[in-house]
């Protein structure tokens, strides 16, 4: 199969970048993938790193003086590529795709995946929808029920998870856990509860919520958590209410990695406390790891964990929750252990690579076989 993916983002790309990349390098072996994206892109870089993936430039941008140009260099590709299938992952290039291929005497058949939460009843969601769409992907349930009541409707949509490389994000030799512990929390981190997460330090990722939450513990239970979170650097006003909350230094600020796993797996949970999320890679990168995740109720981050048995579910933004459960894992260290065990049985079961591959070419071959979206 000959398959073209294109993604609009042209920095870091989040969780766009970690699904296409993971798609690319399952299927380069046996099929030919192309990826087109910013030269300036994350996603450009890691493509051209992937044996067997040819990157192209490519730009998306709503500037009125650049859409004819980008749009005419788009159909070149698609027309000289002789794609079967292009695999759209966001609206700003699911438009350009739309635009050119429009009139196409053979136009490959379109796959759009929707990774976020976004509402899609706009008039451009329509035409998409109507034009250049012939198969949907939704990342989660909760996505799939947003997608049922849109334009997108009118063709099949299936729900497939995000897969992630379960032997890469794979608990490390428990020998060398002391060692990330030291580099990453200091000598004295012995005694102390671990949490860490790689979901950002934007505000509605939540984790000022769980610094709330641990401020509010007992001034001895207090003194006993420790929090990293990787991602940009806070700003001057997120740092001032570390603060005012007395945890100053008690949250462990890595930086943006383009590795998280090393400080991830220093830590004895995850946590993923957004307010809205469509399914969330850094949840099942932390499964992966061995660790049980905290996560709040929000869109589809429910849809990773079994309560209790692999991780815990709180309220979005309910500090309270989340005290309870820093409660729990300071009094029961032994069933956090337990449960990190759990969670990396569930990634292996249910987050792998080969079930993900398997499930998105089996939507690409069906999107094959119908007629092109007219």
């Amino acid at each position: 199969m000959n398959i073209l993916y294109t993604n609009f983002h042209g920095r870091n790309g989040g969780g766009h970048v970690t699904y296409i990349v993971n798609l690319a390098k399952a299927l380069a072996g046996s099929h030919r993938i192309t990826v087109a994206t910013p030269e300036t892109s994350r996603l450009y870089r890691y493509a051209k790193a992937i044996p067997g993936v040819t990157a192209v430039p490519m730009q998306y941008s709503s500037r009125p003086a650049a859409l004819l140009g980008e749009r005419a260099q788009l159909r070149r590709l698609i027309r000289q590529g002789g794609y079967d299938l292009i695999h759209c992952n966001g609206s700003a290039d699911h438009k350009q795709v739309m635009f050119a291929t429009l009139a196409l005497p053979q136009r490959p058949r379109i796959v759009f995946t929707k990774h976020n939460d976004h509402p899609v009843t706009s008039l451009g969601n329509w035409l998409r929808a109507r034009l250049a769409t012939d198969h949907s992907i939704a990342v989660s349930d909760y996505v799939r029920r947003l997608m049922e009541n849109s334009p997108y409707r009118r063709r099949p949509i299936t729900t497939i998870r995000h897969g992630i490389d379960t032997d890469f994000f794979a608990p490390p030799p428990p020998e060398s856990l002391d060692k990330l512990r030291d580099i990453f929390f200091g000598p004295d981190w012995r005694g102390k509860l671990l949490l860490g997460s790689s979901g950002g330090t934007d505000y509605d990722k939540g984790w000022l919520d769980l610094v709330a939450a641990a401020a509010a513990l007992p001034a001895a239970d207090k003194a006993r958590v420790r929090l990293l979170v990787a991602g940009d650097p806070p700003s001057e006003a997120k740092l001032a209410r570390v603060r005012e909350l007395g945890m100053i230094d008690q949250v462990v600020f890595p930086g943006l990695l383009d590795d998280v796993r090393a400080a991830l797996a220093s830590c004895h949970a995850g946590f993923v406390l957004s307010y809205r999320e469509a399914l969330s890679f850094a949840c099942r990168e932390i499964m992966g790891l061995g660790l049980p995740a905290l996560v709040s109720d929000a869109g589809g981050l429910p849809e990773n964990v079994t309560d209790g048995v692999d991780g815990w579910i709180v309220p979005a933004r309910d500090v309270a929750a989340m005290t309870a459960k820093l409660r729990f894992m300071l009094d029961h260290p032994e069933a956090v252990r337990a449960m990190g065990a759990q969670a990396r049985e569930t990634a292996l079961r249910d987050f792998n690579l080969e079930r993900f591959a398997s499930a998105t070419l089996d939507v690409y071959r069906r999107a094959l076989e119908t007629a092109p979206a007219l």
